[in-house]
């Protein structure tokens, strides 16, 4: 809940808890003091209280109405109180949206090095699961308000605006920024935000989405790094699951998601060893220190070698890819003290 609202619910708590102790006080003290009955008690208390000017049930001693000159007063105090808390509140609730906003936009503005998700559609929502499961900040814009309300969270940053204005993208921290993922569901739309993310940051590794293989290279002259086609990926599994079912089962069982069961983790070699002393596979001895093997290499200029040889030298700045079973993944962290 809102801090502000539990607040304000705790402020109107209080001026209720006054109210109902001041009318009982009035109730006690009429029926005592005047031996009204309980009926005359209340109704005596309730106008003076509201101080509607009535007359008196019957004529007060001296004592009774000093008693009703305290419960003026003390009431006057009460519900100005009362109707104060009641006023800001109403005022305020008009600001809330405008106050959780700024609190989102402070926590925004305070990432680096984290990654925009342009839409919260489908591809959008299964990027921000995974991105929260290796606990990567990101920021994700969306122009529907309803999507924005339905789905904010302290986890869930949002900013509300439309990916292709180069304003909401700032706003998103496109300059701090390592990685933009877009994903529209309109292919023009991804090539204009490809576009103006580019042109106001030259480093950005951008992602995009794209629906038709027309797409793909414009998006990639736009200045995508990569450009995934959810439904040729997705055609292409149902494929593989006809012509080599084991195989499509066994790589669907290697999990990459969350920390406590991943099965598959890329590592650059400057997190296991001195870079500038140059070691191979062999000298690593990660199959004997973790029980992990090294499947795979990307070496410092992007090219991959799949089930790279053990005298494979390892140069700065390449990664390898290494499998295993959950245990021995976190072994592996544990031992080069990988975060």
């Amino acid at each position: 809940m809102n801090p502000l609202i539990k607040f304000f619910r705790k402020k109107i708590y209080t001026a209720v808890f006054l109210l109902v102790f001041l009318l009982f006080i009035g109730v006690l003290g009429f029926k005592i003091m005047s031996n009204y009955t309980w009926v005359d008690a209340i109704y005596m208390t309730v106008i003076t209280i509201t101080t509607v000017g009535f007359g008196e049930v019957q004529p007060l001693d001296d004592n009774a109405k000093i008693f009703t000159i305290f419960l003026i007063l003390t009431s006057v105090i009460i519900l100005g109180y009362a109707i104060t808390v009641i006023t800001e509140y109403i005022l305020s609730k008009n600001n809330f949206e405008e106050l959780k906003q700024r609190k989102m936009q402070k926590k925004i503005d305070g990432f680096k090095d984290h990654i925009i998700i342009c839409g919260y559609g489908r591809n959008g929502k299964q990027a921000a699961k995974k991105l929260l499961a290796y606990n990567k900040s990101f920021v994700v814009v969306e122009r529907d308000k309803e999507i924005i309300e339905k789905f904010q969270n302290e986890m869930v940053p949002f900013v509300l605006g439309n990916a292709n204005e180069d304003e909401v993208l700032l706003q998103a921290g496109i300059e701090r920024a390592s990685t933009l993922i877009s994903a529209l569901p309109n292919d023009a739309d991804n090539l204009f935000v490809v576009l103006s993310a580019r042109q106001i940051n030259s480093k950005l590794n951008i992602i995009s989405r794209a629906s038709q293989e027309t797409s793909y290279k414009k998006l990639k002259l736009a200045g995508a790094n990569n450009v995934i086609l959810p439904d040729r990926i997705g055609g292409d599994h149902m494929a593989s699951l006809v012509v080599v079912p084991d195989l499509i089962e066994f790589i669907d069982n290697l999990s990459i998601v969350g920390k406590s069961n991943i099965n598959i983790e890329q590592i650059p070699v400057e997190k296991l060893y001195d870079a500038t002393n140059a070691k191979t596979i062999r000298d690593l001895d990660l199959r004997r220190k973790t029980g992990c093997n090294v499947i795979g290499y990307k070496s410092s200029n992007g090219e991959y070698i799949v089930n790279p040889e053990a005298d494979l030298e390892l140069a700065p700045n390449s990664k390898i890819i290494v499998l295993g079973r959950p245990e021995q993944i976190q072994k592996l962290n544990s031992v080069y003290n990988i975060t």
